[in-house]
């Protein structure tokens, strides 16, 4: 599977007019990633086979404790009369045996055919299936060349690891034939492809994976896998409910917070299907048009402009404006940490902890001691944010994260110093030599390894998510767990108390 992240340049159509007797030519370069469009911190294109990705998951899952059960398929649940709990059934098929488990929440994430949908009371697909087929291999090639032909159709050819080479063969356009799918064995695509580089060869030394799909724009983004979104947009599906359940579950957020999975994601699930159905459109009408879609969607491709809708958890002033808005991503820069002096990126320093991350952007910290001093009390009150994070202690003092070896090289417990739940973080024009730790308040000292001087980047990471902030200004953002900012705001310095009652109603559904 594709992940891409950045940037990348592709070839344009080198089959144009070429024949056996006249040599592939370039006529063209597009590139796929350009940094004007996205803006990701990392300048390159990361390609992945899904099961390495999942290999990393379930390594890091066994380490801390938690493990995948195998060969056991789900069959069915139901609902345990008089309690919000569910009978999970399912098949041991190292046993043969059914067995079940009582649990609060059931996820399902098992596709387009999915038993966990069966499930849930008139639940269906909604959306169109195609008749445009596609044959994927993954192998190793003796020879490679990328060519488009009128006659049997396109192929995308996408680098792998261990010098593999992923191919889409198109088999029927979406108006064409439907294929039959008994037919579409590995030597039916290996054959398409054959003809469509006719009259060049292409050979295959060995191939490690087959698979057949038809492509459908349906809700819960089923959809083609030509922009290598599967994945990628499951794992944000997945990061997005999972910090949700963690709250709730720990009694840190009330039940209504899970609502907003759907409210969220939904959003992303259709501007994906829309994507796919033009994104396969223009993959059949040729480069131009194939390079053209990129560029209107490389943001959404890339994941950074997967945007969130205003709503509980993304809100704010819509007077204001800033580069950085409610529902978005961080902007990734790069500022000083002032207690060691190393160089990090703001938006990675921080671990997902599944906390909230609070950020103070402060221009000059001696003007700011009063604001600070004022705001940073009501962080540790006993009926606001100070009552949360008394919860979240006792909930983490039951039920502990788990730990692993490779816990090491984070030091988690720097960043949950203050709270299990809230991290805390200042970031100041103000130089090293203008203050000391000791000269903030409490919740600032205890949270020093979040204390960072805006000294690197130009334009300055207080430009990119605000534009500027004068001297007798400060700028507050909250970022959620999955690292979207849920708001954003500025304030004088006499403001320390209206500001402290924003964050206090932000989080309402905490309190």
């Amino acid at each position: 599977m594709a992940l891409p992240l950045q940037a990348s340049s592709i070839v344009a159509d080198r089959s144009q007019q070429s024949t056996a007797d006249k040599p592939l030519h370039r006529v063209g370069r597009q590139e796929h990633y350009p940094e004007r469009l996205v803006g990701a911190s990392d300048p390159y294109i990361l390609l992945a086979h899904q099961g390495m990705v999942e290999e990393v998951l379930i390594d890091d899952m066994e380490a801390r404790g938690a493990f995948v059960m195998r060969n056991s398929r789900f069959t069915s649940c139901s609902r345990v009369a008089g309690t919000g709990q569910l009978d999970i059934v399912y098949e041991d098929l190292a046993s043969k045996t059914i067995k079940t488990i009582r649990a609060g929440y059931l996820v399902g994430c098992d596709g387009a055919r999915s038993k966990v949908r069966e499930c849930i009371p008139d639940a269906q697909l909604e959306g169109e299936v195609t008749n445009a087929s596609w044959g994927v291999l993954d192998g190793e090639l003796i020879r490679k060349v990328a060519v488009r032909s009128d006659q049997a159709g396109s192929i995308l050819w996408i680098p792998r690891e261990r010098n593999m080479t992923r191919l889409y063969v198109q088999l029927s356009e979406t108006d064409g034939e439907r294929v039959d799918r008994s037919k579409a064995t590995p030597e039916y695509v290996m054959r398409r492809a054959r003809d469509a580089m006719h009259p060049f060869r292409i050979e295959w030394k060995t191939i490690e994976w087959f698979g057949n799909y038809v492509v459908g724009q349906r809700a819960g983004h089923c959809h083609s896998a030509l922009a290598a979104q599967g994945a990628n947009t499951s794992m944000h599906d997945s990061f997005n409910l999972a910090w949700k359940l963690n709250l709730v579950i720990r009694g840190l957020a009330k039940p209504s917070l899970l609502a907003t999975y759907e409210q969220e994601r939904r959003k992303i699930a259709y501007d994906l299907i829309n994507f796919d159905a033009e994104h396969c459109k223009a993959f059949s009408q040729g480069e131009a048009a194939l390079a053209k879609n990129f560029d209107e969607n490389i943001r959404f491709i890339s994941g950074v402009g997967a945007e969130y809708s205003h709503g509980l958890l993304n809100r704010g002033r819509t007077a204001i404006s800033t580069p950085l808005q409610p529902g978005t991503l961080q902007l990734p820069a790069k500022v000083t940490r002032y207690i060691d002096a190393n160089l990090v990126s703001i938006q990675l320093d921080i671990p997902m902890l599944s906390q909230f991350r609070i950020y103070f952007f402060i221009p000059d910290v001696p003007k700011a001691l009063g604001f600070l001093g004022t705001i940073c009390k009501g962080l540790d009150n006993a009926t606001g944010m100070g009552k949360v994070s008394s919860r979240a202690s006792q909930s983490y003092a039951t039920q502990p994260q788990g730990a692993a070896p490779s816990d090491a090289f984070i030091q988690p417990q720097r960043y949950t110093s203050v709270s299990s739940v809230f991290t805390y973080a200042m970031v100041t024009q103000s130089s090293k030599s203008e203050f000391e730790i000791a000269d903030l308040p409490k919740v600032l000292q205890d949270s020093r390894w979040t204390l960072y001087l805006d000294d690197v980047d130009s334009p300055r990471c207080t430009d990119k998510w605000f534009g500027s902030l004068q001297g007798e200004q400060v700028g507050i953002v909250i970022v959620r767990p999955d690292g979207y900012v849920g708001s954003i705001d500025t304030w004088e310095l006499t403001a320390g108390t209206e500001a402290g009652k924003w964050i206090d109603d932000y989080f309402a559904f905490m309190m």
